[in-house]
């Protein structure tokens, strides 16, 4: 089972995963939305294509850009299309 956690709230679990480069990717539906806020931010990947980021509210407390999706992954990625991946001090753990 793998999990994120920040600041004592788990963010999303899920036994069902991807992983790319060393990175999980956890399913929508398994991602508490309730900590997350949208973000203005997006950066882009020569692999996967475009992010789009969220950032993670939880009591009171903000981690910018800390969650990130490709809303249309490239071909190679396709894998990642509707799933979450978290950094920023964001504990994951698989």
């Amino acid at each position: 089972m793998a999990k994120a956690v920040w600041n004592g709230q788990t963010l999303a679990e899920s036994e069902k995963i991807q992983t790319v480069d060393g990175t999980v990717y956890f399913p929508e539906e398994t991602v508490n939305r309730a900590f997350l806020r949208t973000s203005s931010t997006s950066s882009s990947c020569p692999n996967k294509g475009r992010a789009r980021y969220y950032t993670v509210l939880v009591d009171g407390q903000e981690n910018p850009d800390a969650a990130w999706y490709y809303p249309d992954p490239k071909p190679a990625a396709r894998g990642v299309k509707h799933h979450v991946a978290f950094w920023r001090g964001v504990e994951v753990t698989a």
